[in-house]
């Protein structure tokens, strides 16, 4: 009997002693998960983190009545860890943006520049075929004249679409009148005074009829646009790159870190913010980049009319491939004026070479093939301006110009139609950009679709925040975070891309106001999702999709602390069934 009662004595205090133990045990939590997701997040060293749970730790922003897995220097380096992450995800879709935008601009001025050289090529095989009197010395015009409109395309300030035309032409009419007009005129020395007397009167004169005028009218029409287009692409890559250096307020990155972090310090590593919760972080966060929607949306707008007036058809490449035709016809019609021209050249200008024995008009008699003998380009007979052989020189010409613009169906470049088209069904996804980034990072990897959730203190089933806008005025109401003025970078980009867009709007004649109704304060419309309620049904079902394992725990930690491990729980149990055996026993 007395063997009896020691026993049941030592087994009652080996119980205490174990329930005590366990108690303990479980106030000492292991940090281990902590730690782990520590490293593989690459916070900060892994010295910082504890072994085990601690009570009175002086956090600043996580605080918390009961055992931590964080120290303030863990704090510090949540802060800078939420701060980085936040602004690399931003880069991340201006990356996708900037990778539209700047692809294509390459792919414009790539098409650009090969409509230019495939036209400047042909335009100068048609002075080699047609009129090689002149084709060496126009050689340098031509090249001129296309290197401005490469300039002005790439929106050179100081170039001139009708100048260039202009002073190609004045060019032009020179040699067209030295050797082609009276090719006799070759033969002899030019004075400066009779060359300078040709180029300013050859508008009076009008030797090409209506095509310089019509040439430069078309070239500035169509060239306008795609010049347009190419400002316009470079202002959208310069409004990103300002995004890109945006500063993130102490209020913004103390948010961050309740948001994402804190639920480390209590051992919660695998639960993800609240949809609202993210919601109203990432609004307050990025509400200076909301304030730029209206003029964003307005510079979609011009995009896509620019990108419209080139998909609208070829007339890009028609107009272009129509240089070749243009200084064509200006030729023939100066050459079937050429009597009238050299008798008003010779009443206005006078003698044009330096000897004055000879007239104009003796020389036009003279054999073309001495006369080219004596100049600098090939020996080749060229046309002669009297009446009996211009319609044979006219069809000859007319022959010439239909051969074909190509050489092989590999210098054949992309068409610009089909490049704006392209773009055109691209840019009109990112109308929203700004007012929806929010909403892009929360869905991104920030919120699950897992019916916990954490609220910023403890974990909740399901969180229904007050919706609140995205602008800098909504953000008043913002229970997360306070912001009190917008960043001097998003300031100059607001007003750059402002000006731009009513400078361009102006200049293309496009209408702004269809794109001046943008709710930029609510945040709320059918084609983004802001905050989700209960009440909306949109709280997610879990049933398609294999779920991550969430352990719920109270906001105590009861399940870390309160409750004994596995090797506690064995022991006493183990001991139960010893005492159970032995009173049975005996």
């Amino acid at each position: 009997m007395l063997r009896e009662t020691l026993l049941r004595v030592w087994i009652c205090w080996m119980l205490s002693f174990v329930l005590l133990w366990g108690v303990k045990s479980a106030g000492a939590h292991s940090c281990h998960e902590v730690k782990t997701a520590f490293q593989l997040r690459q916070i900060g060293p892994l010295k910082w983190v504890p072994e085990t749970a601690a009570t009175g730790t002086e956090l600043q922003i996580c605080k918390h009545q009961g055992p931590t897995c964080c120290t303030r220097k863990m704090e510090e380096s949540y802060h800078a860890a939420a701060h980085r992450d936040t602004l690399q995800s931003i880069l991340s879709y201006n990356l996708e943006l900037k990778y539209l935008i700047l692809g294509h601009a390459t792919e414009f001025q790539d098409t650009f520049h090969s409509l230019l050289s495939f036209t400047l090529n042909h335009t100068i095989s048609l002075l080699d075929m047609a009129y090689k009197p002149i084709a060496h010395e126009a050689r340098p015009l031509v090249s001129a004249l296309f290197s401005d409109l490469a300039l002005y395309l790439r929106g050179d300030d100081e170039v001139s679409v009708t100048q260039s035309v202009r002073h190609f032409y004045n060019e032009l009419f020179l040699l067209v009148y030295r050797y082609l007009l009276n090719p006799g005129l070759a033969s002899s020395p030019w004075s400066s005074e009779g060359a300078e007397c040709l180029r300013a009167t050859r508008q009076d004169l009008d030797p090409f009829g209506a095509h310089p005028r019509e040439l430069a009218r078309g070239l500035e029409r169509v060239l306008g646009v795609g010049r347009s287009l190419m400002q316009a692409l470079t202002v959208g890559v310069e409004v990103l790159n300002a995004t890109e250096s945006l500063g993130l307020a102490k209020d913004c990155g103390r948010a961050l870190v309740r948001m994402q972090y804190c639920p480390h310090c209590r051992g919660l590593t695998l639960i993800r913010p609240c949809q609202g919760l993210c919601l109203h972080v990432m609004r307050g966060c990025l509400a200076g980049l909301a304030e730029l929607q209206s003029h964003w949306r307005n510079y979609i707008a011009l995009l896509e009319g620019t990108s419209a007036a080139l998909a609208g058809g070829h007339e890009l490449e028609i107009t272009l491939l129509g240089i070749r035709e243009r200084i064509n016809d200006a030729i023939l019609t100066a050459q079937l004026r050429g009597p009238q021209l050299s008798a008003l050249v010779e009443k206005v200008c006078g003698p044009l070479t330096e000897s004055t024995h000879e007239s104009p008009t003796t020389n036009t008699t003279q054999s073309p093939t001495v006369s080219v003998q004596n100049s600098s380009v090939e020996s080749v007979p060229s046309p002669s301006p009297t009446a009996e052989n211009k319609t044979e020189e006219h069809h000859i010409t007319r022959r010439k110009r239909s051969l074909p613009l190509k050489a092989s169906k590999h210098d054949k470049p992309r068409s610009v139609r089909r490049i704006s088209r392209e773009f055109m069904g691209y840019i009109q996804g990112y109308k929203t950009f700004f007012l929806t980034l929010p909403e892009s990072l929360c869905e991104s990897e920030l919120v699950g679709d897992e019916h916990t959730c954490w609220n910023g203190e403890d974990v909740v089933e399901s969180n229904a925040g007050n919706g609140i806008g995205n602008d800098l005025q909504a953000q008043i109401e913002n229970p997360e975070i306070k912001v009190r003025r917008m960043d001097p970078v998003l300031i100059e980009a607001k007003q750059r891309l402002e000006k731009f867009n009513q400078e361009m709007f102006a200049e293309m004649g496009l209408d702004v106001e269809p794109y001046k109704h943008v709710d930029v304060g609510s945040g709320y419309s059918p084609e983004i999702s802001g905050d989700c309620d209960d009440e909306d049904g949109c709280e997610a079902s879990g049933e398609d999709e294999v779920q991550p394992e969430i352990v719920r725990f109270s906001p105590s930690l009861e399940a870390s602390t309160g409750v004994m491990n596995s090797s506690s729980l064995l022991l006493l149990f183990s001991l139960l069934f010893l005492l159970h055996h032995l009173l049975h026993t005996s």
